[in-house]
């Protein structure tokens, strides 16, 4: 019974505390609810303008990136322009920055790494001085009507007043370093990312700024990427040039770059191969999603990884263009040592039958220093009056205008005398002792001016007597330059490399009319050595001017790096076809052989004859000027094996001393095709 009356009791107790309870329970909520509602006022009501401007201040934008550049192989598959990757330090920009913030950001950041000052300029030194608030505050003191100038006017006073108060002068090299970040950062665009070392990050740096990225805002690492050439840098006269980061766009090009896309500070392909390809060898950059809140960058998320740019495999052989270009350029050295006017010399092996460069060499000189320098692209740019290799051009002309036939073609070479004008003749035949009636073939083989001269005036419907005054029409230049751009002489050959020139075209007026006859040996306009490639090839195949291209294909490339599968092969291109006969044909390529392998003392191309297989060719001499001083150029064309075309070799040396007999035009054509069949074919199944 006792125990069942302390249990009512305790229960009774229990009951007694629930509106205590309760009422606890209520105020709770009370105090709950009050500091909910207070909340709510300071949000709204009190600081509701201030959130409303940070949530509308929040953006989203996409950035891209750059990524590795495609590589370049030679056509045998050896890396001749590849990729040297690095560590590298970078900084993404915010949209908004103050100087301040990045000044502060710079002095922190030299704690951890150190960069080169070498390419410090004073003008980035007051830069960095005017990013703190109170110098610029004092160098304005100093300038009169600060208040009132322009931003760009008070800049330049600003940074003039430093400089002449040299007010930066005793920078430590750690405020120096400062400056070089600074002015990598300050200089880059919003949401950007620029390199700040991309060379050279040790082990200890990536350690360091690694373990204080969290206090170093838009800082990061990754890696970084530069050309390099393993086989060598004489490839790179032919290949060209990357801009830097800091050069970013060309700017004959940065308005069309702009418009495809490209960023100011994309490095691009500058020059020849690299910038012709430039669409091929570049990539698609990889795509970012940067979120940004009160202009800070919350949040990256790669969207797209990018792709690295294709590789590009090229028609030349590495070991063979070195050899050439060394050929070349030793020859050109040779040259010049006894010749003030010699501005090089210049080579161009191709393919006849598809049109593929195998190798370009050449060397430009100084006239003022006798300095010789590689200059492999001077084979398309830098043209010449290049003399007797054009007469093959000359006699297929007159063949098409039916002045001369294949089975009636004889005249004879004689000194052409017309009224008022010096005497014009061959150089076996200065007199007219050596008077000798030719066909056309045995007229290259000599290398005749006078049967030349001769085919010019027939073409002209001028009978020639001695001492009587020519009287052609002007028309005549324009029936020349036909014969000899259909070979490509006198026209851009297309060659898929930026700079092509197209030579030099004489005056052809009435008053020029003698000129047409220099015009048709070579004595007038100017050609380039690859004009000089294409001509030849045409004769070799046959009548077919195909266009000269150095790339072989487009590759994809695999994720280790190496080749990939196939995605465009280069084909011939026929850019048009020269209507002859095969006994037309037969005319002139029997005269080429003959130059070399003819039994006349008068036959030009003799130094050549040694050679296996038997080679055709057309050895030019000019009588040319440097100002007033007579010079003579020496050239040459040739293809091997006669019989059965393989390559084509074309050769240039201007600027000879007047009169010169040295033969270095049919010697360094000679190495060349030793070379080449030791390097790119074998000889064997031709001999």
């Amino acid at each position: 019974m006792k125990f069942i009356k302390r249990n009512k009791r305790n229960t009774a107790g229990s009951n007694s505390d629930i509106p205590f309870r309760l009422n606890f329970l209520f105020f709770i909520v009370f105090l709950l609810f009050a500091a909910l509602i207070g909340r709510l006022a300071q949000l709204q009501i009190i600081n509701g303008d201030k959130y409303e401007a940070e949530a509308n201040s929040g953006n989203t934008r996409t950035e891209l990136r750059d990524v590795e550049r495609g590589m370049i192989y030679d056509s045998t598959g050896k890396l001749v322009a590849a990729n040297n990757t690095s560590r590298a330090i970078t900084y993404t920009k915010p949209l908004t920055v103050t100087n301040g913030e990045m000044y502060h950001l710079a002095n922190k950041l030299v704690g951890y790494i150190k960069v080169s000052t070498s390419q410090l300029t004073a003008t980035n030194e007051a830069d960095y001085y005017l990013a703190v608030n109170k110098h610029q505050v004092a160098v304005d003191k100093h300038i009169s009507g600060a208040t009132k100038l322009d931003k760009s006017t008070l800049y330049k006073e600003e940074i003039a007043y430093i400089k002449r108060h040299k007010l930066t002068a005793n920078y430590t090299s750690r405020q120096k370093q400062a400056a070089v970040l600074y002015s990598k950062m300050s200089g880059a665009y919003s949401l950007s990312t620029v390199y700040l070392k991309s060379s050279g990050v040790s082990d200890q740096e990536m350690a360091d700024v690694g373990s204080h990225l969290s206090s170093l805002p838009g800082i990061k690492i990754g890696t970084a990427w530069s050309r390099s050439y393993p086989d060598g840098s004489s490839i790179k006269s032919v290949i060209g040039t990357v801009t830097t980061e800091k050069q970013g766009l060309p700017s004959d090009k940065i308005n069309q770059l702009l418009a495809a896309g490209y960023s100011r500070n994309d490095r691009v392909g500058s020059s020849y191969i690299e910038s012709e390809y430039e669409n091929v060898l570049k990539g698609s950059k990889s795509i970012v999603k940067v979120e940004t809140q009160n202009g800070k960058i919350t949040k990256e998320i790669k969207e797209y990884g990018g792709k690295q740019g294709d590789s590009v495999v090229l028609t030349i052989n590495a070991a063979f263009q070195k050899k050439v270009q060394d050929i070349v350029y030793s020859a050109a050295r040779s040259a010049g040592a006894g010749n003030a006017y010699s501005p090089g010399a210049y080579a161009v092996v191709m393919n006849p039958n598809t049109g593929a460069i195998l190798a370009m060499g050449g060397a430009s000189r100084n006239l003022s220093t006798g300095k010789v320098t590689e200059n492999a692209l001077g084979a398309i740019n830098q043209s010449f009056v290049m003399g007797s290799v054009v007469k093959g051009a000359t006699v297929m002309g007159a063949l098409q205008q039916g002045v001369i036939t294949p089975s009636n073609s004889t005249l004879v070479d004689e000194p052409i005398k017309i009224a008022g004008t010096p005497t014009k003749s061959s150089w076996f035949n200065r007199s007219g002792g050596t008077n000798m009636a030719l066909t056309a073939s045995d007229a290259l083989m000599v290398s005749s001016n006078a049967y030349m001269m001769k085919l010019a005036m027939l073409e002209g419907h001028f009978n020639y007597a001695p001492g009587k005054s020519l009287t052609m029409s002007p028309t005549v230049f324009n029936t020349l330059r036909a014969h000899f751009r259909q070979f490509g002489l006198g026209v851009k050959t297309g060659v898929d490399i930026p700079g092509e020139s197209a030579g030099y075209e004489g005056p052809s007026t009435k008053s020029d009319i003698g000129k047409a006859l220099d015009l048709s040996f070579g004595q007038y306009d100017s050609y380039t050595t690859i004009q000089l490639a294409q001509y030849m090839s045409t004769v070799a195949n046959g009548g077919y001017r195909l266009q000269p291209h150095i790339l072989q294909s487009i590759r994809q490339t695999n994720p280790d790096g190496t080749l990939g599968a196939t995605e465009y092969e280069a084909q011939p291109k026929v850019l048009n076809v020269v209507p002859a006969t095969s006994a037309q044909w037969n005319v002139v390529k029997t005269g080429f052989y003959k130059v070399v392998h003819g039994t006349s003392n008068y036959r030009t191309g003799r130094k050549l004859q040694d050679l296996k297989p038997e080679v055709a060719a057309k050895s030019g001499t000019a009588d040319t000027f440097h100002g007033t001083t007579p010079t003579t150029m020496l050239s040459v064309i040739s293809y091997a094996p006669y019989n059965d075309p393989q390559v084509v070799v074309a050769v240039a040396f201007p600027g000879l001393n007047s009169g010169s007999e040295s033969a270095i035009n049919l010697n360094v054509a000679h190495q060349i095709y030793e070379e080449y069949w030791k390097m790119v074919q074998s000889s064997d199944s031709y001999k």
